[in-house]
């Protein structure tokens, strides 16, 4: 990857955050607009959307930036020496504006406020927990998934983040730049402004963790065999 030059790949991470964002927020609006009011519904509509999404965008973009798409990919890339972390640093503004940008093409699709701040309620333990929850085993899919079998990464994340929408009470954002771009959409996929300080703290000590964790389990230290 590291023979491909550094703008380019933050080309691909901005280009492909903010696809990946338009997709969530868009989704979002229109499952939203045809669900007549059913949640569960909008909900499967912007989860399969953003899962599919998410899938297609990881084949595209993996090969020139590693897909990351999110800061605390980012972190775990840095962290283990994948990365520099002045890359870490400048993947992590790229997807910020991104994501933002993201938003705004989402709402110019569909004829909304270019930015319209969120008044979507999502605090308290339990969506903070969730938002743990959620990325650490996003970390836990990337991790192994690259290290046993990267051809399997995208669809294993694909599949994680369309389950983690409706496993978790928080519908999994996971992801630092798609939480503060979410606060810019008071549309089904917003969050309020207010809220996103607690889960992007969340987020990354969920990541660390994940981190941790599975260096621990791939360690190379010797143990004995029974």
């Amino acid at each position: 990857m590291h023979h491909i030059s550094l703008n380019r790949r933050l080309g691909a991470e901005l280009l492909g955050t903010a696809f990946l964002l338009a997709v969530v927020v868009g989704s979002g609006i229109m499952g939203e607009t045809l669900a007549g009011g059913n949640i569960g519904i909008a909900l499967l509509a912007n989860s399969l959307a953003t899962g599919a999404g998410l899938f297609a965008l990881i084949l595209i973009f993996a090969p020139i930036s590693g897909a990351h798409f999110n800061p605390v990919v980012s972190l775990y890339a840095a962290m283990e020496k994948h990365i520099s972390w002045r890359e870490a640093g400048l993947y992590v503004v790229v997807q910020i504006i991104g994501a933002v940008l993201g938003v705004i093409v989402a709402h110019l699709m569909f004829a909304a406020p270019i930015v319209d701040l969120s008044q979507h309620v999502r605090t308290g333990g339990a969506q903070w927990w969730s938002e743990f929850v959620a990325t650490f085993g996003l970390l836990a899919v990337i991790i192994s998934t690259s290290r046993s079998n990267h051809e399997t990464t995208p669809a294993a994340v694909a599949a994680y983040i369309t389950a983690a929408y409706w496993f978790t009470s928080s519908t999994s954002f996971a992801n630092p730049a798609v939480t503060l771009a979410r606060t810019l959409t008071d549309t089904f996929a917003g969050v309020r402004p207010c809220d996103s300080l607690g889960f992007i703290v969340v987020q990354i000590v969920g990541a660390v963790a994940a981190v941790l964790v599975f260096r621990w389990f791939y360690s190379t230290g010797k143990t004995k065999a029974f």
